[in-house]
């Protein structure tokens, strides 16, 4: 069977532009992978031009082999000053893989300079070897094999072996950094664990709760808890959701719960006769049966759950945002005693999807220039430097007034109040 019909085989490696993969076994392999209109056209643009040589950085290698561990962005800046324009640079040779995520450890990378731009191939920048009489190779191997072809002959065949790469496609950041946000609802509304089903009890009278503890728990009012294949039996269990204000406008964006865990319905909430002296005086509620599958911190009678969302499978496409774009880091997630964040470290932003914000988009951040007195003016007037650019992040879970980012790369630690704009 052909390379066409098989899907992508481990020969081939070549970085290629945005566009739609149409092999099937790559479509149930990998689905969902974010293929934008605008990224394929831009990949379509630049298909057989690539990028100004300006772009590339002054020491991009001439040849790279794709690292296990390596990743999409990692690889970008050995190469781009902008490294989330590498649509553009990988936009070629569109016909050979048709996705840019399908990219794995052991392909070859080549770098080709050629009037004033430069793109990435898999292929070798080698002129094919001549044959006879300095006809090329493939051609002079054409007329033997059409010589051979005019007298009958027995062609044995053996069996081969046909290697296809069993390997995962590089992401395009640390996904370990992201992965329990893609699934954790963190914003909330402000009443909305108020009304969420909580803990009531534990088993055996414990007062702090942990992985294998068995709970109990009772739904909001007419919405019991019940173990049917239609309801929910996942949740994950939060607690303080704390305000998030704008520090320019003191608006509440939002309130961020605290994840502690995940837990799994065992059996349904209901209600039982009370009898004493042998007659029925009443009737009480019995909570529905909780066990608890993860801790991530102490858990705690008076805690809320919430239904575990869809899992989504999403590999993050960095482009600068479509517009001019200011933002400020309103939090740093992991702790309330967290004061700085570091690369692949997570922080909230000011905006939303109510400003134009999606995830992918890539943000310059701004440290503050200080306020200090000029000591060498006689008149020691007020002066504030400039502010500069540490480095960048990449939104990747948007909420209407809020999103949460990863710091790709910066060069000093980023602090809340840090300014945030579009990177060009």
């Amino acid at each position: 069977m052909t390379n066409s019909r098989m899907g992508i085989s481990a020969r081939v490696s070549i970085i290629t532009a945005l566009g739609l993969l149409s092999l099937p076994v790559w479509s149930q392999k990998f689905p969902n992978l974010p293929i934008s209109a605008e990224q394929n056209a831009t990949a379509q643009k630049v298909a057989q031009g690539g990028v100004p040589l300006s772009e590339l950085v002054p020491n991009a290698p001439d040849t790279y082999v794709v690292k296990s561990g390596n990743t999409l962005w990692a690889i970008s800046k050995l190469y781009l000053r902008s490294p989330w324009r590498w649509p553009e640079l990988w936009g070629m040779n569109l016909e050979e893989i048709r996705n840019p995520h399908l990219i794995f450890p052991g392909q070859t990378l080549y770098l080709l300079k050629r009037d004033g731009r430069a793109m990435l191939t898999g292929t070798p920048p080698t002129s094919a070897p001549s044959g006879p009489g300095g006809a090329p190779a493939a051609a002079s191997e054409a007329g033997r094999l059409e010589t051979r072809s005019s007298a009958p002959e027995t062609v044995r065949l053996s069996p081969r072996i046909r290697f296809e790469n069993p390997r995962s496609p590089l992401s395009t950041v640390q996904v370990s950094a992201i992965e329990p946000f893609l699934a954790e609802p963190l914003i909330v509304e402000e009443n909305e664990l108020r009304h969420a089903p909580r803990i009531v009890a534990a088993g055996e009278n414990r007062v702090i709760i942990g992985r294998g503890d068995r709970v109990y728990a009772r739904g909001p009012a007419g919405a019991p808890l019940l173990d049917d294949t239609q309801k929910i039996k996942q949740f994950r269990i939060f607690r303080n959701a704390k305000a998030l204000r704008d520090p320019e406008t003191s608006e509440v964006l939002g309130y961020e719960a605290e994840f502690l865990g995940k837990a799994a319905l065992a059996r349904s909430e209901g209600s039982t006769e009370i009898a004493a002296a042998g007659r029925k005086v009443g009737t009480a509620r019995v909570p529905a049966t909780i066990d608890v599958t993860l801790a991530k911190s102490e858990i705690l009678v008076g805690d809320r759950m919430v239904a575990e969302p869809e899992r989504e499978f999403l590999n993050f496409v960095p482009r600068a945002p479509g517009k001019q774009v200011t933002a400020r880091i309103v939090s740093i997630y992991g702790s309330t005693t967290v004061v700085n964040a570091t690369e692949n470290e997570v922080v909230v932003l000011n905006r939303g999807r109510r400003d134009g914000i999606e995830s992918g988009h890539v943000l310059a951040i701004l440290k503050d220039g200080a306020q200090l007195v000029d000591t060498t003016d006689p008149a020691r007037p007020l002066i504030k430097l400039p502010d500069e650019r540490s480095g960048l992040l990449m939104v990747f879970r948007v909420y209407e007034k809020l999103s949460y980012g990863l710091i790709l790369d910066t060069s000093e630690p980023v602090g809340v109040g840090d300014r945030l704009i579009s990177p060009e």
